[in-house]
């Protein structure tokens, strides 16, 4: 009899659900099925393009570049330019020091996680809130402990559920703004009371701010102009507003007055030299990409608004769903009455047999308060969302 080695029983724990549903959409497009996929938050699968001085930013920087290893920490004059472009975003005074690359967000997570949670310990997520926040505190053995989103007030944060949840084991309080998967832009003053109950608590906040300058209208803050006593990591990227998610370039930063996060900030260095260094050729065209033109941006704007706006007239007309305007990133989260289905993800696996359009259920986002819903993105042009409604449309109607 041949030997089986056992997988870890936190590694068959992951259900990173976004990307979990493509083996069944996969399934569907062997049958023959043409399959619209409105499940992965990615602009250039289609009519987004990374910017031309990007791309030849990469190209040079493999002849300029020596591409032996660079700094585990992320190279210094990428970090200088991360530096000078929050300040110049959002008025951000940080010093290159705090400053760490990784490869994407996504893997600022994965070693936030890993540096800050013990087993038995709590993260305060929000729900909905983007997965895999969820999915690596449970990987490191912690509890995501979610806190409300509430869509009656446009999907504003419970700011009163947060500190209610707080306890001993408290160890972060994770914000997504834009939000991911609702698309809620956070007011000044939501911010604010969050950061105070961080500073009044000791708790450290984790800001993911990857879509920050995605935003229709309504005026964006960042955490990191928050009183200085607030401990906080900020996170950021390059997947979405410089529409280069294939490259993984992310970053984060510390700000830690008080020095809250110094065995934290430790923590992570070591984790980062572990892992070498983040690729040295993509940090120097990512560094050209802040430091260049950045108009694309309003047209990307102009664009997503547009989409996001046809889509809540046209999911709000649809017999059993209902949804809210989305205020910036690209994505809604509408609400489904669940007639003849028991979940849904049941109602998201039914509608993709049967229609070819993939969606995302919400309880993947949050189990407590992401049931009842599906996210979709407003990524695509008016066309091929007008088609994934109309299939919406004639399903709904078959079920009611």
């Amino acid at each position: 009899m041949v030997r089986k080695i056992k997988a870890s029983a936190r590694s068959l724990g992951m259900d990173y659900v976004i990307r979990e549903l493509a083996v069944y959409a996969d399934e569907v497009a062997a049958k023959g099925v043409p399959v619209t996929k409105l499940n992965i938050g990615d602009p250039n699968k289609w009519d987004f393009e990374t910017p031309e001085y990007f791309k030849a930013a990469l190209r040079e920087a493999v002849d300029r570049t020596d591409n032996g290893y660079g700094d585990s920490q992320g190279n210094y004059d990428f970090r200088e330019a991360i530096v000078q472009r929050e300040y110049e975003k959002h008025g951000a005074e940080v010093s290159v020091d705090d400053v760490f690359v990784t490869q994407g967000v996504g893997e600022a997570i994965n070693l936030l996680m890993g540096t800050m949670v013990e087993p038995g310990e709590e993260v305060i997520v929000p729900g909905p809130g983007y997965s895999s926040y969820a999915q690596y505190i449970n990987f490191f053995g912690g509890k995501a402990v979610p806190y409300r989103m509430i869509e009656e007030e446009n999907w504003r944060p419970d700011v009163d559920m947060i500190e209610e949840r707080i306890n001993e084991n408290t160890k972060a309080i994770v914000v997504i703004n834009p939000n991911n998967p609702t698309g809620a832009v956070f007011d000044l003053k939501d911010l604010k009371k969050i950061g105070d109950i961080a500073a009044e608590y000791e708790i450290p906040v984790i800001s993911d701010e990857i879509y920050d300058k995605i935003t229709f209208g309504k005026e964006y803050h960042s955490m990191s102009k928050l009183s200085s006593d607030v401990p906080r990591i900020i996170l950021n990227g390059f997947s979405k507003v410089n529409l280069m998610p294939g490259w993984r370039m992310g970053y984060g930063y510390f700000q830690d007055e008080n020095g809250i996060l110094e065995e934290v900030k430790t923590g992570l260095m070591k984790q980062l030299r572990a892992r070498i260094c983040p690729n040295v050729p993509c940090q120097w065209a990512a560094k050209a990409s802040l430091q260049g033109p950045q108009d694309y941006i309003i047209d990307m704007n102009r664009r997503l608004k547009d989409r996001a706006e046809y889509s809540y007239k046209r999911l709000n007309e649809i017999p059993g769903i209902s949804t809210n305007r989305t205020d910036g990133a690209f994505y809604m989260f509408p609400k489904v009455e669940l007639t003849d289905w028991k979940t849904d993800k049941e109602f998201v696996l039914d509608f993709l047999q049967e229609s070819g359009v993939l969606f995302v259920h919400g309880s993947g986002f949050c189990e407590e308060f992401g049931q009842g819903h599906f996210r979709t993105i407003t990524l695509p042009k008016i066309n091929i969302l007008s088609d994934a409604y109309d299939k919406l449309e004639k399903f709904m109607l078959k079920h009611n």
